[in-house]
Formats: C-alpha cells, structure tokens, sequence
C-alpha cells in the first residue's frame, strides 16, 4: 500500500474513531416538541410538502401577534420577538418577549390560553436589549391520566414554572403551588432583579434542566453565578447542581488563582443546551465569567467559563469539557447549542 493510500486510510479511521454518534428519538410528523425539533439540536423536520418549486406560491393563513408592548410605570420594553413554538398535537406553544405563554390552535391560529407570569413587574433586565425569550418546554407526566400528561415549563426570569397544557394553570404539585424560585440554593444570596432567563429548559426523563442569564454590564463582587441545575419534574426539588465556576475541592478550582472562584459571577449557560438521550449525556455551551471584558481580578485559566461541557443528565457528574479560549476576555459565548450527528465515514482503499 503507497504511503497517500496508507494516510487516506488512517485520516479515514480518526474521523470515524472521533465522531459524535447519536439517534434522536423519533417523532410523529409535524411534531416539534422540543426547541430545536429534538433533544439534539438538529433543527430538521422531515415534512417534505413544502418544495422549492411551491414555496412561492405560500400565502399567510393566520397571524397571530404577542402583543408585548412597553410599560412605562415598570421601566420596561420588549425587546426582539426570538421564540421558537413547541408543536404538540395540533397545538402551539409560544412564549413573547415578555414570558407570556400562548397556547394556539394550530390550524387556526385561535389562542385557547394564556398564561402571564408579569416578569415586567420586577423592572427591565439588566441586558439592555429589552425583553427577550426564546420558547418554553414541554415534559409528558406519564403518571397522571392519559388524557392529560403535557407539561409546559417556563423559566421566566428566576422562577421555574410548570402549565397544564390545557388549561395553562401553574400545577400545584410542582414546587410552591407550580413555581420554583430560582434564586435560592445558589453558591450565594443574590439580587433577583439581576438573575433571568431568555432560553428554554431541557428535560430528560423526569429531570428539567436549565442555566441561566446574566446582564453583561454587571460588574460586581458575587454578582449571580452560572451554576446549571436538574429539578425534579414532578416535585419541582433539586435533584443535582454543577458549578460552573468550580468550589473548593471540585475539579477546575485551581485554575482560579488568587481566590477568585469566591467572587466572580456570571460564567453561566444562557443558550439552550443539546442532549444524547440514548447516553444520556448533556452538552452545555457555558459562557464568560464576570467581567467579560477584563480579568485582572480572576487571574487563571478559569474553567468552565467558555467551553462546552459534558455532563452525566442524570447525575451531573462531568464526563469531559473542552475550553475554547482560556481566561475570556472578549466575551467569546458559545452562542447556540451543539448539533449531535451521526457521519458515516466510507473507507476508500487506493492504490498507485
């Protein structure tokens, strides 16, 4: 075998040896029960009605507006509508800039709930962009009755909450009468105003996962920190945490010279996160550590701040991580979540 063959064979066997393999579980067509079509990110729906050769030819059926508009006695302002709708069995679920969430018929575009958690009550995110949120979760409760299973769950601003998809009513089982304060069991008391959340949790089994939002213009000691946690779905209780700046005796702690790891925030997952539900393993993108823009006070390689992190979804436990700029100071987020693909790679064997 020639040397070029020899090296087209080996190149070949790292890209299989290296490949992320993954199935993501199979849904009825015109489903879309998950932000990015599935657990996996891929974005990709097998409907094939719509071609290149009709799309022109598309015309508006329904519309359907959120409304949002600014409150002046709140200070607040909607910002960029951004939401992607769940699509659960002829229904639509839609959350606004504001965290209003809608339940649409799809077919018709007529709104059968609306559900208002009056997040502008507590004034304008400290992100100065106004409003945003990107869409809701959804999680089936195989033990209540069959007719009605779907969940819809809500992270506005720093409460968990969980709907009845039919009637969009906080469900009182789920943490104080359907609602979790995020701001409690963090490494320290923050300020509530300071702490939000723009995208939507991810759920595996009975476990709801999800991070959160900081304002970049904070620049404070213990300002709020990253750490991402699963909540029991039925119970709304903490079933695990992962600090994202790592405590003391934790892995990664050293790499925050000079005690930094006690003071500095942020260091969180804003964007949605991607999961290997047959591995059950789950993809956090993690973003910069406070100050975003200047690391004097946090000397160090400060892990986990932008990297993505592999997780065990049903422990927590890290798997691995890869940091993708050491010491962040240009506010490098990762800015959406890793696609799971499966590559098949064809071995070719030439010969000269």
């Amino acid at each position: 075998m020639s040397q070029r063959a020899l090296l087209l064979v080996s190149l070949l066997c790292l890209t299989v040896g290296g490949t992320v393999s993954t199935q993501p579980a199979a849904r009825p067509a015109g489903q879309w029960p998950h932000y990015a079509g599935d657990l996996a990110a891929t974005h990709y729906s097998t409907l094939d009605q719509i071609t290149a050769a009709n799309v022109g030819q598309l015309k508006i059926a329904w519309e359907w507006k959120p409304g949002d508009k600014a409150l002046p006695q709140y200070g607040t302002r909607p910002g960029a509508f951004q939401n992607t709708p769940l699509m659960i069995d002829g229904v639509l679920y839609v959350s606004t800039p504001y965290n209003v969430v809608a339940a649409l018929e799809a077919a018709s575009g007529k709104e059968l709930w609306r559900y208002d958690p009056k997040v502008y009550e507590d004034g304008q995110p400290p992100n100065g962009q106004g409003f945003a949120h990107r869409g809701v979760a959804a999680w089936r409760d195989t033990s209540a009755p069959a007719s009605n299973q779907w969940r819809i769950l809500l992270n506005a601003r720093y409460r968990l909450i969980q709907l009845d998809a039919k009637t969009g009513q906080p469900v009182d089982g789920f943490g104080a009468h359907g609602i979790v304060d995020l701001s409690e069991g963090l490494v320290w008391a923050i300020n509530k105003k300071h702490y939000t959340n723009t995208s939507p949790p991810i759920v595996y089994k009975d476990l709801v996962i999800l991070g959160n939002g900081v304002g970049d213009r904070l620049t404070y000691k213990n300002d709020p920190p990253g750490d991402v946690r699963a909540y029991n779905a039925r119970t709304g209780k903490v079933a695990w945490t992962f600090h994202t700046i790592p405590q003391r005796g934790e892995f990664g702690n050293n790499t925050w010279d000079g005690g930094s790891w006690q003071f500095t925030g942020h260091t969180n997952v804003w964007v949605p996160m991607s999961l290997d539900e047959t591995r059950g393993l789950l993809y956090m993108p993690v973003s910069t550590p406070s100050n975003d823009y200047y690391g004097g006070r946090r000397p160090g390689q400060n892990l986990f701040g932008e990297s993505l992190v592999c997780l065990d979804a049903a422990t927590g436990q890290r798997k691995w991580h890869f940091q993708i700029v050491h010491h962040g100071l240009w506010d490098y987020d990762p800015a959406s979540a890793p696609n799971l693909v499966t590559i098949t790679a064809v071995m070719i064997i030439t010969s000269e």
